[in-house]
């Protein structure tokens, strides 16, 4: 069973008036793409797109289980290093355990270095015992420039604490299982070196070692993740027709707004330990689909935080915008508002109430004035958040995208344009 429930009445005419699609024309469209669905269940069948296949496995996990139990032996942090796609799903799959308060007991603290800020790195040096460190460097290419250089300035405090032997030790290496400098350093270190999947790429591989490595590191439970992500793969790739396959109705219903001028898509979660998901959604939409002049624009917003910052503009700006919020059931959950302190009868609204109370009526409130005010919105909404829940998530959202390139005739494997940047980045350095 899926562990969340779609609505997406809210992005046609008949909810939000003229901004919305005609649910009629809508449905005879999304009839004809039987081709599209065929596609992608043939990629699954046919094992070419080894992605599709990650759900179903448990064989890999053993292994890694074996080296997350090593490498919280004695270790109060693991400095995980890489960027992009070798740093989100893994973020988003460790806030289940740490929401920036530290980690469960007996778990080390993962902190995931993404930039290259000398700041930061040079704070980190100050607030981290590195005879008590190891670090998990992530690079699919083996020749990430970021990833490269932050193992470079950090190995030498590594091995001033706990010497070249026990650098071998405490370095474990994720790269493609082909010649690269990563390779090679980490060869040269003794260091533990796992291969990446060639046929995975960096945004999708969150169900790969990439993001399950971390997530056992942090006591989590990689296979029900997996076994989340498998619920809507099958429910997805299953479908007898294509509107009965969710992640394609998304994806059509997104390029649907698109071509009707609303080529932005706003993803609301209303969750904190979802924060760093909108940041993964944001790459793996915006990487696959901007090409060849194709694409809409993904904003990861934060309820309720940015119903202060963002929701004037939401609701009394362009209509050039479509909404998805996530939302937990949370009526009834956290702490009361206590009495002693709440008797000014302006805070009777408040009296005796949970936190979880406050939440759901604003999550609600916030869906219902977007759709009054007829900005098309569709809502997840999930009893509870956890591993399965969030591999189920992961695995719609990576349907969509994939769904979403097929629609527009596009590689969502690809990111030609990025390698312009990253080349001449080399070049400056290799001419000052």
């Amino acid at each position: 069973m899926i562990p969340f429930a779609i609505d997406d009445s809210a992005l046609f005419a008949d909810r939000v008036g003229k901004a919305g699609i005609d649910a009629a024309a809508f449905a005879r469209g999304l009839a004809g793409r039987g081709a599209e669905l065929a596609r992608v269940r043939a990629m699954r069948d046919e094992g070419t797109l080894p992605l599709l296949a990650l759900p179903g496995r448990r064989d890999d996990l053993p292994p890694l289980e074996a080296l997350a139990v090593r490498m919280r032996k004695k270790t109060g942090d693991v400095l995980v290093l890489g960027t992009g796609g070798s740093s989100l799903g893994g973020q988003t799959i460790n806030a289940l355990a740490d929401q920036g308060f530290g980690p469960p007991k007996g778990t080390p603290r993962l902190r995931f270095l993404d930039n290259i800020d000398p700041a930061t790195f040079a704070a980190l040096a100050d607030g981290v015992d590195f005879a008590r460190t190891r670090i998990l460097a992530i690079s699919k290419s083996g020749g990430t420039a970021e990833t490269l250089m932050q193992l470079l300035t950090l190995l030498p405090r590594l091995e001033k604490a706990v010497g070249r032997m026990g650098v071998a030790e405490r370095l474990v290496i994720v790269t493609e299982p082909a010649d690269n400098p990563l390779r090679r350093l980490g060869t040269r270190l003794g260091a533990t070196i796992l291969d990446h999947d060639p046929g995975v790429g960096g945004r999708f591989s969150v169900l790969s070692l990439v993001g399950l490595l971390p997530t056992l590191i942090a006591g989590l439970d990689a296979g029900r993740i997996r076994a989340g992500a498998r619920s809507v793969l099958d429910a997805a790739l299953d479908a007898p027709r294509p509107e009965d396959c969710a992640p394609l109705r998304g994806a059509a219903l997104n390029l649907a707004h698109a071509g009707a001028g609303r080529a932005t898509t706003v993803l609301m979660p209303y969750i904190d330990r979802l924060a760093h998901f909108g940041m993964w959604f944001r790459q793996l939409w915006a990487e696959s689909l901007g090409k060849d002049g194709h694409g809409t624009t993904p904003i990861r917003a934060m309820g309720t935080v940015d119903q202060h910052s963002q929701l004037q503009l939401y609701l009394a700006g362009p209509a050039d915008k479509i909404f998805t919020l996530v939302t937990l059931a949370a009526a009834g959950r956290g702490d009361r508002a206590a009495a002693a302190f709440a008797r000014d009868p302006a805070l009777a609204y408040l009296k005796g109430r949970r936190m979880g109370d406050l939440l759901d009526a604003e999550q609600r409130a916030t869906a219902e004035t977007l759709i009054g005010n007829g900005r098309p919105t569709r809502v997840f909404r999930l009893d509870r958040l956890d591993e399965r829940a969030l591999g189920a998530l992961f695995m719609h959202f990576m349907l969509e995208t994939i769904f979403a390139a097929e629609l527009l005739g596009i590689d969502a494997f690809d990111q030609p344009a990025v390698e312009e940047g990253k080349k001449l980045a080399r070049a400056y350095l290799a001419d000052s």
